[in-house]
């Protein structure tokens, strides 16, 4: 893709200083979850910070929304769906509202709000989303694509991440037009799979299956991007966000 802009990079702790198209990352796990809600027909999804947020917005706005997420990567006392993409592939989401809290991802989302145009991304949409985001810094006139990774300690103290910062990487890539990109989503995949695949996610707990990392790691297997909007229910502060078709190739 020709490149008309320039590409930043900006973590998700600093995320008021990200600005023009901004793509904010979480591979483990939140936006490989909203991924996969959105490939099973769940119609949108609302992140937002906190969980009582999400519990008022179901019960005073959207009381047929599921609740989906996690503190310190477990599920959530009266939420539906943990924060488990294997787990959310096998989940009846058609046609549903989901209302998303997780500890990084989401976060990032709503704390991104001088973002021009909002995406949120993993590995299993990067390519559709780099050819969005540069779709849309052509159609708004946004001189400047910022990246956003995430990841960071559970809240609880726990585990630190890299997954995030090796998206990013691909992500530039493609964006960059590299022709090293196959490359470097190579690098990205074994980097992660270095640190995963003999870390929490094979300890045998329920919240973390190890199936999350399979179906973190299915790099481009969907076409479509995830683009958000800022709305507000009272001074609760939220990203609405949907799945757009791309044709990537």
């Amino acid at each position: 893709m020709a490149k008309t802009f320039d590409v930043v990079r900006v973590h998700g702790s600093n995320a008021e200083a990200a600005r023009g198209v901004v793509v904010v990352i979480d591979v483990l796990r939140a936006f490989t979850v909203s991924a996969y809600a959105l490939a099973g027909g769940a119609r949108e999804l609302l992140l937002v910070r906190g969980v009582e947020e999400a519990l008022t917005l179901r019960d005073e706005a959207h009381p047929d929304a599921l609740l989906a997420g996690e503190v310190g990567g477990r599920l959530i006392p009266g939420f539906d769906l943990n924060n488990s993409p294997a787990r959310m592939q096998s989940a009846d989401v058609r046609d549903r509202l989901i209302i998303q809290r997780t500890g990084a991802g989401t976060q990032g989302a709503v704390n991104a709000r001088h973002a021009s145009r909002l995406l949120v991304a993993s590995l299993v949409n990067a390519r559709a989303t780099a050819t969005y985001a540069a779709r849309l810094a052509a159609t708004v006139g946004a001189d400047q694509i910022t990246l956003m990774p995430t990841a960071g300690p559970f809240e609880d103290g726990g585990r630190q991440t890299i997954e995030d910062e090796a998206c990013a990487d691909y992500l530039e890539a493609l964006l960059t037009g590299r022709d090293e990109s196959a490359t470097v989503l190579a690098q990205s995949i074994e980097r992660i799979s270095a640190v995963e695949c003999s870390g929490i996610f094979l300890q045998g707990m329920e919240d973390f299956p190890a199936g999350d990392v399979t179906a973190a790691l299915a790099a481009n297997r969907f076409d479509f991007a995830m683009e958000g909007e800022r709305h507000t229910f009272g001074e609760i502060a939220y990203i609405a966000v949907r799945r757009v078709d791309v044709n990537s190739d």
